[in-house]
Order: C-alpha cells, then structure tokens, then sequence
C-alpha cells in the first residue's frame, strides 16, 4: 500500500479555546489513538491535501516531533457551510495486527454487455476490507470482461488472496444497465426470433417480398 510522510506538532493544550486558535491560524488539530495512549498533535492544512483529498488510501507514517507511528485515518470532520478540515482522527497501526479500511475499486476489461448496447455502473467505488498491512493493496482489480446485460457483480462473487471483505455480501459493487437503444434490440431481436418460429413474414421475408414487387 502507498506510503505517505506527514511531520506534526505536539498539542500542548486541548480545551475549545487552544483547538479555536489553532484553526484561526490555519492548522489541523488531530489525535491518534489505537496504541499505549491517545496523543493530541495539529499541522498546516497543506500538509494534510494529498492524503485527504485524493482518491487512494495510504498508510501514513507520522513524526510526531521526533517520534515515529504508523497509522491510518479513521475519521475526518469538515465544517458543513465552508468544508473547512475541522479534526482528524488517525488510528494506530502495525504489523502484526489486521486493519480495517476502505480500498478503491477499479474495473477492468471491456464488458460484453457494453458491447451489446449497455452501460457499465460502479456503484461502491471502495470497499471496505480487513487484511495485514504487508497484505493491503493500493487497488482493488476486478474484471468485468464477461459481464453481460443486466448483469451485476456483487461482494460475494468477489476473492481476493489474504484479504477479508466486510461489506454486504449482497452488495452490488458495479453492473451493466440495459439503455433504450440495447432494451430496443434485444425486444427487436425476440420479435423476430417467434416471427419466424410462427411462419410469419421476418424482416428478411418483408424486405424480399418488397423487393419482388419492385421488379414486377
């Protein structure tokens, strides 16, 4: 999993007035908990940008002045009228016990349902997954090559080596929504199909009958 470095600075003072002063001058108040004893510690919003507002996940490795966690964000709290970052809260990790986050999916391949007409939907863009740090990958791959028309892949079709998904298993993770033109097809292709089982005129029939009344 991708690695992120972010220096901080002890918070010596914890109430509402020091946390309202550190965001008047533009820092992040955070706290990790998860080890021996949750620590308080801020740094500049610039500091936080790559691992907040991106699409990866990291694991992030924190020198809290001179001492060194590993650890994951858990939690991130935004103002609802600016979107300002308020808190973050990060959870300490390591190597020998198992951790719980979300991963980004991709999708790969060129769906034959796609081919067919449809459109392909991803609907859970990260999962949310439980493994070893030594197993947590930056990307979840999955092929939807064979995903036909109204078809869908969900949580328990899914396996990945070493890693334990916790969503749903229920839940649809992507699929392949029959639009107007692919639902016009295939109703086009049925028709034709019991036309011709019941001796009708198919479309071929209409266009050779037409076609030998023109040359009459």
């Amino acid at each position: 999993m991708k690695v992120i470095e972010i220096k901080v600075k002890t918070r010596k003072e914890t109430g509402k007035k020091a946390t309202k002063e550190l965001r008047k001058s533009k820092y992040i108040p955070c706290v990790i908990y998860g080890g021996e004893k949750n620590e308080h510690f801020y740094a500049e919003l610039s500091d936080f940008r790559a691992l907040v507002y991106t699409p990866n996940s990291y694991i992030v490795n924190l020198d809290i002045e001179g001492t060194k966690k590993q650890a994951i964000m858990q939690d991130i709290q935004f103002h609802p009228v600016s979107d300002d970052i308020l808190h973050i809260d990060f959870l300490e990790v390591n190597e020998e016990n198992k951790i719980t986050i979300g991963i980004p999916v991709k999708l790969e391949g060129f769906p034959v349902g796609v081919q067919s007409g449809g459109v392909l939907n991803l609907l859970k863009r990260r999962l949310k997954i439980k493994a070893l740090m030594k197993n947590l990958p930056d990307i979840l791959n999955i092929d939807v090559t064979e995903l036909e028309l109204g078809k869908s892949i969900k949580i328990a079709e899914l396996d990945f080596e070493n890693i334990d998904l916790l969503d749903p298993k229920d839940s649809v993770v992507c699929s392949v929504k029959l639009t107007r033109v692919a639902k016009g097809m295939e109703e086009a292709k049925e028709e034709g199909v019991v036309e011709g089982e019941e001796g009708e005129t198919t479309k071929e029939g209409a266009e050779e009958a037409e076609k030998t009344g023109t040359d009459k």
